[in-house]
């Protein structure tokens, strides 16, 4: 294609399958044998010579063209309006769809079909008699219909346009008309609660950034603890220090805004790039996993008031924007989440993350000239605790990984069996502990030990 010569061939191509799904009209199969019985009637009649036959034959097979003329000339218009109740549903959660249909045809609904189309992954009802809905403008032209649907995976579902169907008064031709537009469905992640009400952690520069444990600590806790080693000296409380005999740091000002991370695994080591449905199904399972593994502690994080940060391996999807193409180990910024707020914003923005591929080397390159210091090492003097949800890395990953480490306290893995022999190893040589998960349901005994510790 010439440079500046825009590609109008799929748009055309959709626009006639959007025209022909609004007015497709069909026999049905009662229609089908009359016009077959007619046509075969009308060469027998032919072969004979017979008027009378012809003339038979004639009504038996303009009767199914004109039944379609006859619906094609008078379809159902409607208007539809469509309400999720709730708009955002987690996996195996149930939503109530509300339509609500107003008649614009000059004559009544009656015998007409309704049913919604949404798309794979959430089943609707069958098709269904339409009550009677009286015509344009008089009372009763607008009917409510309701249904529930039960999503088992999490996505961002279209659901509509609804379908209406006509049949003539014989029965032998109907029409399909769509109204309304599709509505988005948006289903979270499920989330797997989590004992505890946070994690402790030290930073390099000496801050000791951590939640009380308790609801009501004593005022010595809110004042003063002991100095461990790292401690930074401008911290020192001196009036706790003489009083009780050794160097006490203040503590207050370092439980505010805890901040925490998480690395999501999102390019599958590459399967991603052999296109979609290509990526193989015990990977595809993993990185449900995965998603769910994240969304239970980030969820968890937030409501003990951490600020939390979310590095993806691939390109970005939690942040979109012009550059973020290369994933937050490799220039882009990482999208972050506080409270209030911020789990419904982590959950809706998890739903829609699909595997990816890993960035080619020149994206790389790019990337570096544009920002040479890599976004998840931006905040380098700060050691956060870190969760790494892996699935399937390779092996650059892993020398992300690898280079992360020493930003992290604690550094924790949460692998699958995916996970090489070998980049364990790597990872566990480098500083990160490696907790095997089989499921969502091992999660709650790996937090108890990871936060025992």
């Amino acid at each position: 294609m010439a440079p500046g010569v825009r590609d109008t061939g799929p748009a055309n191509a959709d626009w006639y399958t959007r025209l022909a799904a609004r007015f497709a009209t069909r026999l049905t199969r009662r229609g089908w044998v009359i016009l077959a019985a007619g046509v075969v009637l009308f060469a027998n009649a032919v072969l004979v010579n017979s008027r009378d036959m012809v003339f038979v034959a004639s009504l038996l097979t303009l009767a199914p063209l004109v039944a379609a003329g006859y619906v094609s000339l008078r379809p159902a218009r409607v208007e539809v309006s469509r309400v999720f109740r709730p708009p955002i549903v987690s996996v195996g959660g149930e939503s109530v769809v509300s339509l609500q249909l107003r008649n614009l045809s000059a004559t009544p609904l009656s015998g007409a079909w309704w049913a919604d189309t949404p798309s794979p992954g959430v089943e609707a009802p069958a098709a269904a008699i339409l009550p009677l809905v009286s015509r344009n403008g008089a009372t009763g032209d607008t009917v409510r219909l309701e249904y529930s649907v039960v999503p088992r995976n999490r996505g961002v579902y279209d659901v509509g346009p609804l379908r209406v169907s006509r049949q003539d008064p014989f029965g032998l031709a109907h029409s399909d008309r769509q109204a309304g537009s599709p509505h988005d469905l948006t289903v979270t992640p499920r989330v797997t609660p989590l004992p505890g009400s946070g994690v402790a952690q030290s930073s390099n520069d000496g801050s000791i950034r951590e939640l009380l444990r308790q609801a009501t600590p004593t005022s010595d806790e809110l004042i003063a603890r002991e100095y461990r080693p790292g401690d930074a000296l401008r911290r020192v409380n001196w009036p706790a220090t003489a009083r009780h005999g050794q160097i006490m740091v203040r503590q207050e000002e370092q439980r505010s805004n805890p901040e925490a991370r998480i690395v999501l695994d999102t390019t599958l080591a590459g399967a991603a790039g052999l296109g979609a449905g290509h990526v193989p199904p015990h990977l595809v399972t993993g990185f449900e996993l995965a998603i769910e593994l994240a969304a239970s502690v980030g969820v968890h994080l937030l409501d003990a008031g951490y600020r939390l940060e979310v590095i993806e391996l691939g390109a970005s999807q939690l942040l979109p924007g012009n550059q973020q193409t290369l994933g937050g180990m490799h220039g882009d910024v990482p999208a972050t989440f506080r409270a209030p707020g911020g789990d419904r914003a982590l959950l809706e923005a998890l739903a829609g993350v699909v595997p990816v591929p890993w960035p080619t080397r020149s994206a790389r390159l790019s990337a570096e000239r544009r920002a040479p210091v890599r976004a998840a090492l931006r905040n380098a003097e700060l050691s956060l605790p870190t969760f790494a949800m892996l699935v399937s890395v390779s092996d650059a990953d892993v020398e992300d990984l690898v280079a992360l480490v020493r930003h992290c306290a604690p550094a924790i893995a949460l692998v699958q069996r995916t996970v090489g022999v070998q980049a364990r190893e790597r990872l566990q040589a480098a500083g990160w502990r490696c907790v095997e998960l089989s499921g969502a349901n091992d999660l709650a005994d790996a937090w108890n030990d990871v936060s025992g510790e």
